[in-house]
């Protein structure tokens, strides 16, 4: 199945596993609760699920390599105690705590999340030594004499034997006690992650037309080549930093994370494209409403290639606002509810704290629901970014509370409504730039193509994006449903078609 399947089954299988009944037993006994064993090639996102799976489902998470680790590391050291057996005293072996069961027991104190997932990747790649206590590990749910903590449900992850040499197969025993998930890397399914991680343009450009080179592995006489979701991922996040900088990023580069010299020489080739349609096509003037006749004849009469690539720079440049947009009114919404719990303190308290003290207040406890949520690793990035965002303004609200000395709620009250309201303002003017952008590019690819197929690509990506289906919901873009409509029609017709062939 593919990766988002993957997620969903996972998360499926945690809600199983961690429900309990009337009395607060868990409704699946421990010792049928089968850990689940990922097996897909490597790089297409199965220890990223799990991070974005204990977010979710806000549980912990300890993830592990074991092929990192030793025998002693995983089992613990052993060490002589006395016991007492018959009245007679005997020197018996014991162990001392796994070091992986005691990270378990160590993420509890930290965070306070007594249920969790414990991670252990390359789980079928163990060092001889090693073996036979994962496989004990995975039949008892144990290291040694120390078992997995209730609540605490175990995933492992491994890759088939065509991708790695220390590849050891695990017998029916074992196999017969594990839930096993297989993972496959399908393009699609990745794109949507894409739009929402913010991976850039080009990539997804150049892979919407080479979608054979998404996932690629090739051995050959002289090693390896692959390309991976991974690489792609870690390849984009290096573009933009690149790009910021004032860099370029030539083949040799590219190969540095896509280790498949074809298809990085081909993305190279891309990507110079890619950079010199945005000059000559002046993208910056079409997000202006300028549309140069010249051009717009030049691109509707231009390889299918070139056409893709300046569809994938106006999409590119549309969803960077739509992104904005999105992410505005999350922030919004956030400040929003700050403002709320203000205006209900300063009904219901007494006349002991002034309006300020108030309002400190709430500055005080959103600091506090944000380093609560950080310390328990419940944060993503874009979870994060907003925070920082809030408590920056929050804190500048403030500071304009003291410099004007306001103290009495009303005024205090009125002044941070401003403030808000100021805010607001830029929110809707955001709003408003993301439309703007929206109905330019409509206007930009009806002049260039009409009513074909850049059309239908250009609606379908939307479609895809998380961002810019979360902005459309609430958008009046009458175009955007017209077209969207007529592709729908267009999809059921297909079908009907097929069906009655």
């Amino acid at each position: 199945m593919n990766i988002k399947r993957t997620k969903e089954e996972i998360k499926d299988t945690i809600e199983a596993y961690l429900k309990k009944d009337e009395y607060g037993a868990y409704e699946i006994p421990v010792i049928r609760q089968r850990p689940v064993l990922l097996l897909g090639p490597p790089g297409v996102g199965k220890t990223q699920i799990m991070e974005q799976i204990s977010k979710e489902c806000k549980i912990g998470l300890v993830a592990y390599t074991i092929t990192h680790h030793t025998r002693q590391s995983a089992i613990g050291l052993p060490f002589i105690s006395k016991k007492q057996y018959g009245g007679r005293e005997y020197a018996v072996t014991e162990y001392t705590m796994s070091e992986i069961v005691a990270s378990i027991y160590e993420k509890m104190e930290q965070t306070g999340l007594k249920e969790g997932i414990l991670f252990l990747d390359e789980i079928n790649c163990v060092s001889e030594t090693l073996a036979p206590a994962m496989l004990q590990f995975l039949q008892c749910k144990s290291f040694g004499n120390h078992k997995i903590p209730e609540g605490w449900i175990i995933v492992a992850a491994g890759n088939p034997p065509e991708y790695n040499k220390s590849v050891r197969e695990f017998d029916v025993v074992t196999m017969d006690r594990v839930k096993k998930i297989q993972v496959e890397a399908e393009f699609d399914v990745w794109k949507e992650y894409a739009y929402q991680q913010g991976i850039h343009g080009a990539v997804i450009s150049y892979l919407n037309t080479k979608k054979q080179n998404f996932y690629q592995m090739e051995t050959t006489v002289d090693g390896r080549n692959f390309a991976t979701p991974r690489g792609w991922e870690d390849l984009s996040e290096f573009i933009g930093a690149y790009e910021k900088l004032g860099k370029t990023i030539d083949r040799e580069v590219v190969s540095q994370y896509i280790q498949f010299p074809k298809i990085a020489k081909d993305f190279a080739n891309y990507l110079e494209l890619y950079e010199k349609y945005q000059t000559d096509y002046q993208l910056e003037e079409i997000f202006q409403g300028h549309f140069d006749e010249v051009l717009l004849k030049k691109i509707a009469h231009a390889s299918f290639d070139e056409r893709l690539s300046v569809l994938g720079l106006i999409l590119a440049k549309v969803n960077e606002e739509l992104k904005k947009a999105v992410q505005w009114e999350a922030y919004m919404e956030m400040l929003q509810s700050c403002l709320l719990e203000f205006k209900e303190l300063t009904e219901k308290e007494s006349e002991n704290r002034s309006g300020r003290e108030l309002f400190h207040y709430v500055c005080q406890k959103s600091n506090i629901d944000y380093t609560n949520q950080k310390k328990a690793e419940l944060l993503g990035r874009e979870d994060e970014g907003q925070y920082h965002r809030l408590l920056h303004i929050l804190d500048c609200f403030l500071q304009t509370l003291k410099l004007e000395m306001l103290e009495e709620k009303e005024e205090v009250f009125r002044r941070v409504k401003e403030l808000f309201e100021q805010e607001n303002s830029q929110f809707e003017q955001q709003e408003g730039k993301a439309r703007l952008f929206l109905e330019y590019a409509f206007d930009f690819l009806e002049g260039a193509f009409g009513v074909g197929q850049e059309m239908v690509m250009f609606i379908t990506e939307l479609n895809s994006n998380y961002y810019s289906v979360k902005f459309l919901q609430d958008c009046d873009c009458e175009r955007y449903y017209q077209y969207n409509q007529e592709l729908l029609f267009d999809e059921k017709r297909r079908k009907l078609l097929e069906r009655l062939q």
